[in-house]
């Protein structure tokens, strides 16, 4: 069995914290959580009028969530469908139906286990979602095949 191995991709939101995009061990990927933030600290399904009024997406965000998450995927070896189980906080469970319409548009009922719960914050106020996964290398017959170009920038052994 190889060593667990830390990977943080180019490109990407750099982590919050002292933490990596995933971690690799074994045939396991652990993505940590995941948000909408860019990579310039910006965050998709925020938009902000003329007034200084606040409206946040959350359709846009949970896209953004998910396509970031298929990144860090792509970066460790995988793709969405090697997701087996999904853990997803929403700020509002108000904002269960459009996160839900367009996980929808990502999986179906034979895609990742899935677990939602409400919390109370999350590390940004336009922040409304985040979801932290776990994935299966060498899944029979998959390919990396997501136009995504990615690089390792930290390998920790």
């Amino acid at each position: 069995m190889s060593e667990p191995r830390a990977i943080t991709v180019a490109g990407r939101a750099t982590p919050r914290g002292r933490f990596p995009h995933a971690q690799i061990s074994g045939d396991l990927v652990f993505v940590s959580g995941t948000s909408s933030r860019r990579a310039d600290n910006s965050f998709e399904g925020v938009i902000v009028d003329e007034f200084g009024t606040t409206h946040l997406d959350i359709e846009a965000q949970t896209r953004a969530v998910l396509e970031n998450i298929r990144a860090v995927l792509a970066a460790a070896g995988c793709r969405l469908e090697d997701l087996v189980q999904v853990t997803s906080y929403l700020v509002d469970m108000n904002d269960f139906a459009g996160y839900n319409a367009v996980w929808a548009e990502y999986f179906d009922e034979t895609g990742p286990a899935r677990t939602t719960v409400a919390v109370h914050a999350l590390p940004h106020p336009h922040l409304r979602i985040e979801i932290q996964a776990i994935a299966r290398l060498g899944v029979p017959g998959a390919q990396t095949t997501h136009p995504i170009s990615t690089t390792i920038l930290e390998e920790e052994k």
